[in-house]
């Protein structure tokens, strides 16, 4: 005959098993302990890694972190061939790259910025000069449009926090 000791252990030890077993769902997949911003995003220890951040930057939409990869000397250059007789160069700082880059986040639902060839690294001192081919697709609701251009950047690294960052980007897109 058992002891009520013996049934009492038994009916205990049968609930706790039927308690794990119910948790356990075998259709359902494992949740990621991980966190995928922390995979993706880079320490910006290189050039290259400072344009692997500013593609997610872009992808995810985070305007943090594209504020990140710039430098606090910042300076965006394009040409406008409608300024002037005979078109003319226009740059603006990191604050108003920034404005732009914020709205431009804000207006689109996918977007999508592919590097793709490095046309020459150069070393100049304390800098790096990097040229980058790129694809551009932007997509909302009610608008798409595509751009394929040509991009320099000049890298600096802060001796602060060991980041490199973009000082100066001049689109030479058509």
């Amino acid at each position: 005959m058992r002891t009520w000791n013996e049934i009492a252990s038994k009916t205990i030890l049968l609930l706790a098993l039927c308690n794990a077993i119910s948790c356990v769902n075998p259709f359902a997949p494992r949740l990621d302990e991980g966190n995928l911003i922390g995979e993706v995003v880079t320490p910006q220890s290189t050039p290259e890694e400072v344009l692997t951040n500013f593609r997610y930057a872009y992808t995810f939409r985070d305007s943090l972190l594209y504020a990140d990869v710039l430098d606090s000397a910042f300076v965006f250059q394009y040409f406008d061939p409608d300024q002037g007789p005979s078109g003319l160069f226009v740059s603006w700082t990191r604050e108003v790259d920034l404005l732009a880059t914020g709205r431009l986040l804000r207006s689109f639902d996918i977007i999508n910025l592919e590097w793709l060839d490095t046309i020459y690294t150069l070393r100049e001192g304390e800098n790096e000069i990097l040229a980058k081919s790129f694809r551009l697709d932007l997509s909302s609701a009610d608008f798409g449009f595509s751009a394929a251009g040509f991009a320099i950047f000049t890298f600096r690294m802060n001796p602060r926090d060991r980041k490199w960052r973009i000082v100066r980007w001049v689109d030479q897109s058509q």
